[in-house]
């Protein structure tokens, strides 16, 4: 597989984002770009662990209906929810209908509900490397687990965070711009 792919516009990019419009966007305006705020990160966090075992478009072209289901994903409206709640949830097609992911979200947000504002933002970014001035020169230098994504996952689950496993902690520090896997070549790099 190649590492870059030449979009409409005549840009290379990370091949990832084959021909869909929705993944260029994606990788163009927000991918690898820094995310700071605890709603935006615990909106990042859910949205991964609801990804864990499927593809990332799956989650991006439901993100619209979370959003709404979820109540923007503000930790305090989350935290609230309750069993009615999940089973609305567990019925609506608009969203991935995973009964441990539904309540993780949930779980997730009452942890987030106890700490200072900023806490889980300077949590998470405590852990991000030194940024790199190399880019991987292909997918495969791209690594799926890094000792600081595991590091953060043992932070999270030991404050008792679920579906923040290690690889799925690296493809937040990713997407949330922690770390830059753009590919050598790629218009973002």
């Amino acid at each position: 597989m190649t590492s870059l792919i030449t979009g409409p516009d005549a840009r290379d990019r990370c091949a990832w984002v084959g021909d869909d419009d929705e993944y260029r966007r994606y990788h163009d305006e927000e991918w690898g770009t820094p995310l700071h705020g605890d709603r935006a990160l615990f909106e990042k966090m859910s949205l991964e662990g609801f990804q864990a075992g499927l593809s990332w478009i799956t989650i991006l072209r439901k993100r619209p209906r979370f959003r709404e289901v979820f109540r923007g994903f503000e930790p305090e409206l989350v935290s609230e929810f309750d069993e009615s709640d999940v089973a609305q949830l567990m019925a609506d097609a608009g969203i991935i209908r995973n009964r441990a992911k539904i309540e993780a979200t949930i779980g997730n947000a009452r942890i987030v509900r106890t700490m200072a504002e900023g806490e889980l933002d300077a949590l998470m970014w405590s852990f991000a490397p030194p940024p790199s001035p190399i880019r991987p020169a292909a997918f495969a230098d791209v690594p799926a687990v890094t000792p600081e994504s595991t590091a953060l996952s043992k932070e999270l689950r030991r404050r008792g965070f679920r579906f923040v496993g290690p690889t799925t902690m690296y493809a937040l520090m990713q997407s949330a711009g922690m770390v830059d896997d753009h590919i050598a070549g790629c218009w973002r790099a």
